[in-house]
C-alpha cells in the first residue's frame, strides 16, 4: 500500500549551483511549489529560488476553499506545502534572490543577488503579485481583521453582515455580486465614476441591499482589535462621512511581480505575463504560473493547478523540442 504520510520535519536538501538544471523555479508560492513537485515526480532535476515559502498564503488568515481542508490557516497550509517538497528532497534556495534572467542559445542564465549564476534548461516564473493598496491609515492594521482583498476567499465569513466595497471597475462589480449572496448590506465607495461593464452594473442596480457613494474617497479604517468602520470624503458635497461596517473589501486590482522578465516576454497593460494554455510565455523554455500571469482568478487552487500544468508542459518540452535542438547542434 502506498504510504502518503509526510514527515513534519524532514531535513532540507542542499542546493547545488554548479550544474545545468532541467528546471529552476523562481518563487515560493503555491504555483511554484506545485510546479516543482510535479517536475520532481517526472524525474526532472529541479530547484527553487524563493525568498519566502508560501507567497500570499503568509498574509492569509484562514483558508476554507482549498479542497481537503474545511478550515486551515494560510501559514499552516504553506508549511504543509513546504514539508511535501522537503519530503521529495527538492532543494530550495532561500538565502538569495534572482536579480536578472537571460537566455543564451537554448539555456537560461540566472544571476543571483550575490553575483553568482545558475544555468537551467527551463525556468518557471511563479513570483506572484500583491493586491493594490489604498494606502490609508488603518488599512494595514486591520488587514485580515475585517480588511480583505479577495471576495472569493472571504465573502462567506461575512454572512449577514454589513460590508464596504472599495473600487469601481469590473473586479469591484463582480465582488459586489459575489457578496450580495452573503452580506446583509453592501456599501460601495469609489473615488470617481463607474468603470465596470454595463451588464454588471445592471445587476448591481437591481439589488436592494446596495448603497453607492461615487465621487467619494476612503480616508481611514478604524476599529479596536477588529475593524468597526471607515471614514470617507464626499467630493461633491465637500464633507466627511462615517460608515459603520464589519468588513472592507478593497477591489482595485493587483500588481504582478513580473519585473524580472517584463523585457523578455509579452505582457498585458497591467504588467501580467501572458501565457498559452500550457503556461508557456512568448519566450521558448520560459514558463509562468500563478498570480504573475494574466489569468484573472487569483486563487490558491488555480495557482497550484497552473504550476502542475507548467511542469508537465516543461517535461514534454525537454523530452521533445529541447532534445531535438540539442541533437541538431551536435
Amino acid at each position: 500500500m502506498l504510504n502518503l504520510n509526510i514527515s513534519s520535519s524532514p531535513k532540507p536538501t542542499a542546493f547545488t549551483e554548479d550544474k545545468l538544471w532541467d528546471l529552476i523555479v523562481v518563487g515560493g508560492g503555491p504555483g511554484g511549489l506545485n510546479g516543482a513537485l510535479y517536475a520532481k515526480r517526472k524525474g526532472l532535476d529541479v530547484g527553487i529560488i524563493a525568498k519566502d515559502i508560501g507567497g500570499q498564503l503568509l498574509n492569509t488568515t484562514d483558508v476554507d476553499n482549498y479542497l481537503g481542508y474545511t478550515m486551515i490557516e494560510g501559514e499552516a497550509l504553506s508549511h504543509k506545502f513546504h514539508d511535501h517538497l522537503k519530503h521529495l528532497e527538492v532543494p530550495i534556495h532561500q538565502d538569495k534572490t534572482v536579480k536578472s534572467l537571460q537566455k543564451n542559445n537554448q539555456d537560461f542564465t540566472l544571476t543571483l543577488s550575490d553575483g553568482n549564476t545558475l544555468r537551467a534548461k527551463t525556468v518557471l516564473i511563479a513570483t506572484g503579485g500583491v493586491p493594490r493598496k489604498l494606502g490609508i491609515p488603518g488599512e494595514k492594521e486591520f488587514s485580515n481583521k475585517g480588511v480583505s482583498y479577495c471576495t472569493t476567499c472571504d465573502a462567506p465569513f461575512f454572512k449577514d453582515k454589513h460590508v464596504v466595497v472599495a473600487g469601481g471597475g469590473n473586479s469591484a462589480a463582480e465582488a459586489i455580486l459575489d457578496l450580495a449572496q452573503w452580506a446583509s448590506k453592501i456599501t460601495v465607495v469609489h473615488r470617481s465614476q463607474w468603470r465596470a461593464d454595463q451588464v454588471l452594473l445592471d445587476k448591481i442596480h437591481a439589488l436592494d441591499n446596495v448603497t453607492i457613494h461615487l465621487e467619494s474617497q476612503l480616508k481611514e479604517v478604524f476599529g479596536h482589535n477588529v475593524m468597526r468602520g471607515v471614514k470617507a470624503y464626499d467630493k461633491v458635497n465637500d464633507k466627511d462621512f462615517i460608515v459603520e461596517t464589519d468588513g472592507l473589501f478593497i477591489e482595485i486590482g493587483n500588481i504582478p511581480n513580473s519585473e524580472l522578465i517584463a523585457s523578455l516576454v509579452e505582457t498585458n497593460d497591467a504588467g501580467e505575463v501572458i501565457v498559452n494554455p500550457n503556461q508557456q510565455t512568448s519566450l521558448k523554455g520560459l514558463y509562468a504560473a500563478g498570480d504573475v500571469t494574466a489569468q484573472p482568478h487569483k486563487q490558491i487552487i488555480i495557482s497550484t493547478a497552473e504550476g502542475a500544468k507548467a511542469a508537465l508542459s516543461i517535461n514534454q518540452y525537454l523530452n521533445n523540442d529541447y532534445i531535438l535542438k540539442e541533437n541538431n547542434n551536435v
